[in-house]
């Protein structure tokens, strides 16, 4: 795929299981997309690695496991694959969570903060399933990230 010079596509990659987060991804790229500017959605398992040299913005989500931290037999391994190939990108991280107080969310934005990329404002949290007021907190995530 070639890159539009001028505005360039955004990448929206997740991991869910019970839907909630694929829901937040969901709503993230139609907010990049009310924008005019067009996001690619994908399921972290359909990602190709090396696409991500394609795309100068990507958002990343994935829910809380196991006691805060990301999932570990897919995402985990995929973050650590893409992890050396986001410097001097912007980067947007997103997710549910069941309980807890979001320490794997502040722990992820430490590891971004170390790769060179610049992070887009907190991760976005939703508790469990997305309400009505946090499918519009992640669409109004989605327009914030793509005009950053």
């Amino acid at each position: 795929m070639r890159k539009n010079e001028n505005n360039k596509n955004i990448a929206v990659i997740y991991w869910s299981n019970s839907e909630n987060t694929e829901i937040m991804a969901e709503k993230i790229s139609n907010g990049i997309d009310e924008t005019g500017q067009k996001a690619d959605l994908y399921n972290v398992s359909q990602f190709p690695i090396e696409r991500i040299e394609d795309y100068d913005k990507v958002a990343l989500g994935c829910p809380s496991m196991d006691g805060e931290a990301l999932e570990k037999n897919t995402f985990e391994p995929f973050f650590e694959e893409i992890e050396s190939r986001l410097k001097g990108k912007k980067v947007a991280l997103f997710g549910s969570y069941g309980w807890g107080n979001g320490e794997w969310m502040r722990d992820w934005e430490d590891r971004i903060g170390h790769t060179g990329a610049r992070l887009f404002d907190e991760g976005l949290m939703i508790k469990e399933f997305p309400d009505d007021a946090g499918r519009h907190a992640c669409v109004e995530f989605g327009k914030a990230f793509a005009s950053f």
